[in-house]
């Protein structure tokens, strides 16, 4: 659907900012489009976590809470820990060299996004680069889980990259790279959960400093 990909695609690059609110009205005067049209797009993004309902009230674009970001980093830990373990040792098996090429073209244009420093294409490589690890654990059910979370973890990740120097960034994935490209499956495991261990309780302090004030 055209009007929720144009919606999400705001959202997501930071034009839509969390918490501003939505009105039927005025989205639908600024894509041209009905307000039926505008509301099944609403429910759509609620539907991905994007949007929010407030009764009584309208739509808001959703806000990262200290509690939100716990939620999805401990999430993301199980859920990219389980994909390691399956890449590693997948890898370990020594037949899937491809899988090692894929991991290190996605890494590669992490390091090329940070050297450049646009916020946008780090967010960006640094998704493609989790999800590059998701998609190669040859796990459906696991791929399918990701993906009903997979718009809020972008905001979550240029969150969390926002906070930080692009040059620390690269050298955060470092050790799951290395880990999985040489099939150190207990390595890889470790790596993936100190990642969003390390890097979520950052952001879940930044969060709840910014909501104590």
């Amino acid at each position: 659907m055209q009007t929720a990909s144009a919606l999400r695609q705001g959202i997501l690059e930071g034009k839509i900012p969390p918490g501003t609110r939505l009105t039927e009205i005025r989205m639908a005067e600024q894509l041209g489009v009905s307000r039926a049209t505008i509301r099944t797009a609403f429910h759509q993004l609620t539907q991905e976590g994007l949007i929010d309902q407030i009764p009584y009230t309208g739509w808001m674009v959703m806000s990262l809470s200290a509690h939100d970001a716990w939620e999805l980093y401990t999430l993301r830990s199980s859920l990219e820990a389980l994909a390691s373990r399956l890449v590693a040792t997948e890898i370990r098996s020594g037949g899937a060299s491809a899988m090692s090429t894929r991991i290190d073209d996605a890494f590669g244009k992490l390091k090329s996004a940070c050297a450049g420093g646009n916020r946008k294409q780090i967010a960006d490589a640094d998704f493609g680069l989790h999800r590059t690890i998701i998609d190669l654990a040859g796990h459906r059910r696991l791929a399918e889980q990701y993906a009903q979370v997979e718009r809020q973890v972008r905001i979550y990740i240029a969150s969390s990259d926002a906070l930080l120097d692009p040059t620390t960034i690269v050298g955060q994935h470092r050790p799951i790279v290395e880990s999985l490209t040489v099939g150190d499956v207990q390595r890889a495991i470790r790596a993936a959960i100190d990642h969003n261990e390390q890097e979520g309780e950052k952001l879940v302090a930044h969060l709840a400093a910014l909501g104590a004030h």
